[in-house]
């Protein structure tokens, strides 16, 4: 089965191509250094070609509200057509749990614009909905930084591998299309807080994290609910404290 994978070489993209091409299906890793750009068209048409399955797990390169809602409006409407064009059977997205509950985000309502183009798009769908991956923790550090403190929300979250979220993804690649959300997550919850503040300690960085309950995360004051499944998620095999001694050696 042919297989287009858009973002197919970020940090998801390869590890979802890896595992699609292991298991002998074609797959296209596109990408605009692969000169496949969903934000202009071009080369789409070409990499759409026979393919069965397109699977989006690319994102904005700029948070900025204008700027990440015309990435996901506007590679979202070109890839959707494109994929018409092509007769794809099924369309296979990357958004994020909570997305619903975070809408004072420029982010996430473009996320939900991104959503909603798809839910109308009239190509067979499954959006794969996850929590927060490992990996992120260093940027919701950042995020979180006002000189040498770290003020971070105390909600509960569930984040998960980068390496579950790709083996997610490929399930739902694979499967039927299922007309609403899949959600995923890690298997244990942790403090938004406490998951940082291990994580800044394993790395042996010198900040001050300070707890909040009233913190913004990306613009939201979150509460347990924010960033956590509403109902039963596919869980990921890797703890956090498995993943981050992976992470510090």
């Amino acid at each position: 089965m042919k297989i287009v994978v858009i973002g197919g070489t970020g940090l998801i993209g390869t590890k979802l191509a890896k595992r699609l091409r292991e298991q002998g299906h074609e797959v296209v890793a596109a990408a605009p250094s692969m000169g496949v750009n969903t934000l202009t068209g071009e080369g789409l048409a070409e990499a759409l070609a026979g393919a069965q399955v397109v699977v989006d797990v690319a994102n904005s390169p700029s948070f900025e509200d204008a700027a990440v809602l015309s990435f996901f409006e506007t590679s979202g409407r070109n890839l959707l057509a494109a994929e018409a064009k092509a007769g794809v059977k099924h369309h296979v997205a990357l958004s994020v749990v909570g997305t619903e509950r975070l809408l004072g985000s420029g982010y996430f309502r473009a996320k939900m614009v991104q959503e909603k183009l798809i839910q109308a798009g009239g190509i067979p769908y499954t959006l794969v909905r996850a929590t927060q991956f490992f990996e992120f923790m260093g940027s919701i550090a950042q995020a979180g930084t006002e000189g040498d403190v770290v003020r971070l929300s105390t909600a509960l979250i569930q984040p998960m591998a980068a390496e579950d979220v790709a083996d997610a993804v490929a399930e739902a690649a694979l499967g039927k299309p299922v007309q609403g959300i899949v959600e995923v997550a890690g298997p244990e919850r942790l403090r938004l807080v406490d998951a940082v503040q291990r994580y800044l300690r394993a790395k042996q960085e010198g900040r001050k994290v300070i707890a909040d309950a009233h913190a913004r995360y990306f613009g939201v004051e979150l509460d347990d609910s924010s960033l956590t499944p509403s109902g039963t998620p596919r869980v990921g095999r890797t703890r956090f404290e498995e993943w981050l001694g992976r992470s510090v050696a």
